[in-house]
């Protein structure tokens, strides 16, 4: 049965969170350049790059780099010779959304579609293949039988986000941050403006066809109405398996290295669960890892979670209260008084965590002082209440285990020592999920000394061969092929596993294939929407407040959002189940 390699990609806002990406399990790290990388404030030198490509490499895991913002033309210049500096250190891919960089001269190194292509139809996602592209990474928004659908009409591996923070627009299709602010999200600036709380407004009903601010009414007030909850899809990793997806994608290029660690790990055991009992599928890279903190999403940073559009529309994948992270649900309060609280949990609470919750619709944050079981006592008043759900967003002695993880990941090899004519040959053998292996010979030119000694003289070569400190290679078994007991020094066994663990280093190399992506083509127009339409949504303001026309029309009026002194208008495509957002 041939296997199906699987790739767990993981955000790397720097080096030292790339770093702990690939040491925690991830099969390919997404990481920006020192330019044009869709998040002004994650870029990187190519020399750091170039570390993470060699660290990477070690376990056959890839770097990708994100070139993915729109472009100027005065930029396209500096983005080909990024392009070939990216290439000459080593990168595997360029994640890009400017369509018109596939007629510069680029290096053949692979390109992959950026979710700001707005990969979203069977249509779009043919063309891009047809463009040669060589992964195409789907919109979020898409359904297990969309994605199946696309699956079954292309060949082009894809890509799908499974974790992290979500845009509550259609990827490449939001124009609100630049109309607001001047701060465009197509070149990396975005200030989040669907973050920030907004009043829904509606229109008196005798007044439907005036147009003033006199006669507006204020439906729901000072409410995060284009804020969502964050993307889980951790209970659906299988059926996107079976639809088609090839690479799971966690979003976070400016979340640091705790967040990457925990998340990367958790998915890491989600997929290796699934791999121990469907062995069709099976992991991209080399090595598995062990973790000296306990692996849970719900310890870092999230707004509560959702599984979006994965099955269709649903209920409460917003979060109207706030954007802020609530962190794990504790229990209620029992008991209060100004500085004390009750909280019976099953969780392990610590002095100095930091709880939170809702109250009057605001978060309010609190420092748990001293812990004595289920009680808490606050060095000031706390303002919370009895029946309060109490969430620990900040869990110290966690943080603490998880800061001090450096990754334990390994590649199992199954050594061999045997006898030569002109001394011994130390062979390693490293075996890949799939059941293939590789095999390294290091000979060694040395004096045979019999050993007088046969039984200690073995148990030093099995004791120095199975000993490999903190290198990322771990033996899983040792064959002597002697035709008698051998002493073999110390310095001569250490000299060998030197020069196996150089043949491995240099083992990974990177590929120079053509890239089927022809150049000279025709300019490539960029996907926009109409300059009046600042956000293509989804997510629905109606359905999520009760007002759906379909199943609720109380309000049939035209609505409004407002922010200070910014009001858009939304429309609802009600047959389609979308809503835009109009600047006029």
């Amino acid at each position: 049965m041939k296997m199906t390699q699987i790739e767990l990609l993981s955000p790397a806002k720097n080096l030292e969170v790339g770093l702990a990406a690939i040491d925690h399990g991830a099969d390919a790290v997404y990481i920006g350049g020192p330019a044009f990388g869709a998040r002004e404030k994650a870029g990187n030198s190519i020399e750091d790059i170039e570390k993470l490509c060699q660290h990477a490499h070690l376990f056959n895991a890839k770097v990708y780099v994100t070139l993915n913002t729109l472009l100027y033309e005065r930029e396209y210049e500096p983005a080909r010779q990024l392009a070939w500096d990216c290439w000459n250190a080593g990168v595997d891919a360029l994640i890009v959304q400017d369509l018109n960089l596939l007629n510069l001269d680029l290096p053949p190194i692979p390109l992959h579609a950026s979710t700001q292509c707005d990969n979203l139809t069977v249509e779009r996602v043919k063309e891009l293949e047809q463009l040669g592209f060589e992964q195409v990474v789907l919109g979020r928004e898409l359904t297990i039988d969309q994605i199946r659908e696309i699956r079954n009409q292309t060949t082009v591996p894809l890509e799908f986000f499974v974790h992290g923070s979500l845009c509550v627009s259609h990827s490449g299709q939001c124009y609100l941050s630049e109309y607001i602010g001047n701060r465009s999200a197509n070149r990396g600036a975005c200030a989040q403006p669907c973050r920030l709380p907004w009043d829904l407004l509606g229109v008196r009903s005798e007044e439907l066809g005036v147009r003033s601010k006199d006669n507006w009414i204020t439906i729901i007030k000072g409410k995060h109405l284009l804020c969502l909850k964050d993307l889980n899809n951790s209970a659906h990793l299988e059926e996107l398996l079976d639809a088609g997806i090839t690479s799971f994608k966690i979003e976070g290029r400016l979340k640091e290295a705790d967040y990457v660690k925990n998340i990367t790990a958790y998915y890491r055991q989600q997929l290796d669960a699934i791999f121990a009992r469907r062995p069709e599928y099976g992991q991209a890279s080399w090595g598995h890892c062990t973790y000296d903190f306990e692996v849970n999403p719900e310890k870092s940073f999230n707004r509560g979670f959702t599984d979006y559009f994965i099955h269709g529309r649903q209920p409460n994948i917003g979060s109207p209260d706030t954007p802020k992270s609530m962190g794990e649900y504790l229990g209620e309060v029992k008991w209060c008084n100004s500085v004390q609280m009750e909280i019976p949990t099953d969780k392990v609470m610590h002095n100095g965590d930091g709880l939170c919750f809702l109250k009057d619709g605001e978060l309010i944050g609190i420092r748990a002082d001293v812990v004595n079981g289920h009680k808490v006592s606050c060095n000031r008043p706390h303002g919370a209440y009895r029946g309060a759900r109490i969430y620990r967003n900040y869990d110290i002695e966690w943080q603490r285990q998880v800061e001090a993880s450096k990754g334990n990941r390994k590649i199992d090899l199954e050594l061999a020592l045997e006898e030569t004519e002109e001394g011994f040959e130390l062979n390693g053998k490293r075996r890949t999920d799939n059941g293939e292996f590789s095999v390294f010979r290091v000979p060694f030119s040395v004096s045979k000394i019999p050993a007088t000694n046969p039984e200690k003289a073995t148990e030093n070569i099995r004791k120095k061969l199975m000993q490999w400190g903190d290198t990322i290679y771990q033996p899983v078994s040792l064959e002597l092929r002697f035709s008698q007991p051998y002493l073999i020094p110390a310095s001569v066994l250490g000299e060998m596993k030197r020069g196996l663990v150089e043949k491995l280093k240099g083992e990974w190399k990177t590929e120079n294939g053509e890239r089927k992506t022809s150049h000279g083509q025709e300019p490539f127009s960029v996907l926009r929407a109409p300059l009046s339409v600042l956000m293509t949504c989804h997510h629905c303001i109606r359905y999520a407040n009760g007002m759906c026309l379909k199943t609720h029309p109380a309000y049939t009026g035209p609505l409004f959002i407002r922010n200070g002194e910014n009001t858009f208008r939304l429309e609802f495509d009600c047959k389609q189940c979308i809503m835009k957002i109009y600047s006029e």
